[in-house]
């Protein structure tokens, strides 16, 4: 929560002094399930104090309290003042809605919620989201989040949804691809392969909302079986939503696709993966990165077991140390990232950073002729 004491959400102000062109929200712009008490006890003794709403005070269900998370973040001075001076592009995630929401999600295990229907909240959370995101509005779907951001020659922005048209959460490990393991859905896969095809920028990036070299569990189904909550699914060859994520990459080294970077967030900690085919269990696609960093203000936890499917090699990780997880920004173990392209010799350069803007991480990419 915001503690003025502390000096409020202070990652937005060590990001609007790096002057950014403009700024990319991975997700989890709010969180919706997770009420603002005045005051927490710190494992040091320390007391950490609030500012709070009526819409903190529980969970959102209705959409005027989906609208009050909004407007909670709204109320600290850092992010007003970043909020004038740097535009924004946002995507969405889980706690938007409530946490690994996805059509198998069963609320009556959890009496904060006196609404059991998950389908419902999410058509409140998603009318909030969109009264509140800077986001045009698609003419072809009118709630549609994922898009393409052309940014002159040297970048494109394809900001993916890996939310709205996924299956339920589930073990995860099926061999074939059916409804059940849908995850990004077909159109918008075919207008991403398409996109990225079709893209004469240097730099292509794919702003995702949940990383795909790392496991993120979503509890056991009822026959005890583990049930994932992104793509991933423990090592091995690509099963599942897995599948849709080889299709791509597949394709994308068919159609010598190059120079794309992924860009993510979710998991509460910041880290660099380079996706190696010499290394992974499916192996049909060119080497790629993935930056994840976050989160600005909320808790710190991480870090998450990288999964072989894709060969993620884990370059660098920064998160809560063993057995003290959900640290607050006083821990100084909240993130983000920075991406700077050069005009002139067209680089690619990405700092994972800490929220009192320190460099912590550093890698150039140097961009590949396509074909």
């Amino acid at each position: 929560g915001i503690n003025p004491e502390w000096g409020g959400m202070t990652g937005y102000e060590a990001m609007r002094r790096r002057n950014p062109d403009f700024f990319l929200h991975s997700g989890d712009t709010i969180y919706a399930d997770g009420p603002v008490p005045a005051e927490v006890k710190l494992p040091d003794g320390a007391v950490w104090k609030n500012v709070t709403t009526e819409a903190k005070s529980k969970v959102a269900e209705t959409l005027n309290e989906y609208r009050g998370n909004y407007l909670y973040n709204l109320l600290d001075e850092n992010v007003r003042r970043f909020n004038s001076e740097v535009p924004q592009i946002w995507q969405w995630d889980d706690h938007e809605v409530l946490n690994n929401w996805s059509s198998s999600k069963d609320l009556k295990q959890f009496s904060q919620y006196t609404e059991k229907s998950v389908g419902t909240l999410v058509g409140r959370a998603t009318k909030a989201f969109l009264e509140y995101a800077p986001l045009r509005f698609s003419a072809d779907e009118s709630e549609r989040v994922y898009r393409k951001i052309p940014y002159g020659p040297l970048l494109d922005i394809f900001v993916i949804d890996m939310r709205t048209y996924r299956g339920p959460n589930t073990w995860n490990r099926q061999p074939n691809e059916s409804e059940e393991t849908t995850y990004l859905g077909k159109p918008q896969l075919d207008w991403l392969i398409q996109g990225l095809a079709d893209s004469r920028a240097t730099w292509k990036i794919i702003a995702s909302d949940m990383p795909i070299g790392v496991q993120v569990g979503d509890g056991k189904d009822a026959q005890g079986r583990p049930m994932w909550e992104n793509a991933a699914n423990g090592n091995g060859p690509a099963l599942g939503r897995e599948l849709e994520i080889a299709g791509l990459l597949r394709e994308l080294k068919r159609r010598k696709v190059r120079n794309t970077v992924w860009l993510t967030a979710d998991t509460h900690y910041t880290a660099a993966h380079y996706f190696n085919p010499g290394k992974a269990q499916f192996t049909d696609f060119d080497p790629f990165w993935e930056f994840i960093s976050g989160p600005i203000h909320a808790g710190t936890f991480g870090p998450n077991e990288p999964d072989n499917t894709f060969g993620p090699e884990v370059m660098f990780q920064k998160h809560a140390p063993a057995g003290k997880m959900n640290q607050p920004p006083s821990a100084n173990l909240q993130f983000f990232g920075e991406v700077a392209i050069d005009g002139r010799s067209t680089e690619l350069t990405v700092r994972l950073m800490d929220i009192t803007g320190a460099t912590l991480f550093e890698k150039m990419l140097s961009p590949q002729r396509r074909g």
